[in-house]
């Protein structure tokens, strides 16, 4: 989101992250699960942080920015850690994938940028130039999710197809225009701001790059505000990860996506078969290799990548699917050796 104070600080109960992360009468991810992740009771959540447990001195900042579509996550996990280590500081910033590179991580201002895809090679670039050295960390798997009004009858299932007529340069400008029996009404649009992973991710994958990406939208990096705007018009239409959409399913209607083979809702288990296809995603998170060389932000990247497998605060708490036991080996092999690297 363009603005960073918005959505950041974490040294705050869960419950309060997510009614601040909303703004009021938002689609504040509230209703998480009841229990809290932290308490001991063999969820996962708080075992196997590392070397160093609870009160074992770990002390310093952390700072983090990027993905909207990664914040939950990452504020989830966060919190948890900082509950073990209360000498830690942890800041995080949703300011979009390409605005966490661009303007915070490459020019070696964060510690960490979440994105909801894979760095550009650009920002690689911009990296480079500033002598930036990161690897990149499989965080969870995402469901895209396009989102219309509760009173939206008509548009519960489309086409990738219509999806591209919708949101291409050259835009449909009534619903009608997209298909005939639909009414002669405006279409109200509400997506991802440009500095946005999501954004990139719906480009490529729906009308793809020659096709671009409407102006006739309004572009924003809170998804809160997305689902704001839907709410408030009947023929309005948005899309941001399925956290968000997860949290509070009553909010808006989730669209049903058919890209050949019949209409798909977005869940956690059609994103993990990949039957939710092509908005089905992998998110990540980069930690600087240089910023592994302090204890304290290299025992919570450690702790993050443990948490990327626990059912119980990925899926059931934020909403998104967790790693797969061989991908978490994965990266934390990676993780390792950049630490081994870095120390």
């Amino acid at each position: 989101m363009t603005d960073d104070t918005s959505q950041s600080g974490i040294g705050v109960s869960r419950r309060r992250f997510i009614s601040a992360a909303g703004g009021a009468g938002a689609v504040a991810l509230a209703g998480c699960t009841e229990e809290e992740t932290g308490d001991g009771d063999g969820s996962g959540a708080e075992t196997d942080t590392g070397s160093n447990g609870g009160g074992s001195g770990l002390s310093g900042e952390i700072n983090i920015a990027g993905s909207s579509t990664v914040f939950p996550l990452m504020s989830a996990v966060a919190e948890e850690f900082e509950r073990e280590h209360d000498d830690v500081s942890i800041d995080i910033s949703s300011t979009g994938s390409g605005g966490g590179f661009e303007n915070h991580f490459c020019p070696g201002n964060t510690d960490f940028n979440n994105a909801s895809r894979p760095i550009k090679p650009e920002e690689e670039d911009h990296c480079a130039e500033n002598g930036v050295e990161y690897i990149e960390l499989v965080a969870a798997t995402d469901a895209l999710t396009v989102v219309i009004n509760n009173d939206n009858d008509f548009a519960t299932e489309m086409t990738v197809e219509e999806l591209a007529q919708i949101w291409e340069a050259d835009a449909a400008e009534t619903w009608n225009d997209v298909r005939d029996e639909w009414p002669d009404e405006p279409i109200d649009r509400y997506g991802a701001d440009e500095t946005s992973g999501t954004y990139d991710y719906f480009v490529e994958n729906v009308q793809g790059e020659d096709r671009g990406h409407t102006d006739d939208y309004q572009a924003t990096e809170q998804d809160n505000t997305i689902v704001q705007g839907v709410q408030g018009n009947e023929y309005a239409i948005g899309y941001f990860g399925f956290a968000y959409y997860y949290q509070n399913p009553d909010t808006v209607t989730a669209v049903a996506i058919d890209n050949g083979n019949g209409p798909v809702e977005p869940n956690l288990e059609t994103a993990a078969s990949g039957e939710y296809s092509p908005l089905s995603r992998q998110i990540y998170t980069y930690p600087s290799i240089s910023s592994l060389a302090e204890e304290h932000i290299a025992e919570f990247a450690r702790y993050f990548v443990d948490q990327t497998d626990n059912e119980q605060l990925v899926a059931e708490e934020v909403g998104y699917v967790p790693a797969t036991q061989d991908v978490k080996q994965e990266q934390e092999d990676k993780l390792e050796d950049a630490i081994s690297q870095a120390q």
